[in-house]
């Protein structure tokens, strides 16, 4: 069976509690032998990438520039592509990913959680975005902590052929 190919998205900078959050969502899913997908910058991804790398697992980042040079990805992603596509990276990271976990952010973390959801991918969202449209609340799912972001979408991932 292959592994799982998450995103984590989030913002390049963060909350010290966003980041904790993050190093522990990397870790959990490196734990269940998943791949952390992520934008391979600073902040929540690296805070990701870092909890992956330090439980065994694979981090790759879908970097934004065209080389190192434009775009270093943190000290923790192991595979690194360069895209040169800006933030139309964020439409690569929504499409290759089973499922998303987005941790706090801004209009990129915004982007990638809407094009997630328009792909029909489970995103599960931790101290990140709420939504409402025309005053009532959206159903998206939200967790509260590491442990039940990874609790809730494991059982919506796609089935593996």
């Amino acid at each position: 069976m292959r592994r799982r190919l998450i995103g984590v998205v989030g913002s390049s900078r963060g909350t010290e509690a966003q980041l904790r959050l993050a190093y522990e969502v990397g870790q959990l899913l490196a734990q269940r032998g998943a791949v952390l997908l992520c934008g391979g910058m600073t902040g929540v991804m690296q805070a990701a990438a870092q909890g992956a790398r330090e439980a065994g697992g694979l981090t790759i980042g879908i970097m934004p520039g065209a080389n190192a040079y434009e775009s270093p990805p943190n000290e923790f992603i192991e595979i690194a592509l360069f895209t040169g596509m800006r933030e139309g990276r964020n439409y690569l990271i929504a499409c290759a990913s089973e499922g998303l976990i987005a941790i706090g952010g801004g209009y990129g973390t915004l982007s990638e959680i809407a094009l997630g959801l328009r792909m029909g991918k489970p995103v599960v969202l931790l101290d990140s975005w709420q939504f409402h449209i025309a005053g009532e609340p959206v159903e998206v799912l939200t967790a509260h902590n590491a442990h039940e972001a990874v609790e809730l979408l494991w059982p919506r991932l796609p089935h593996q052929p």
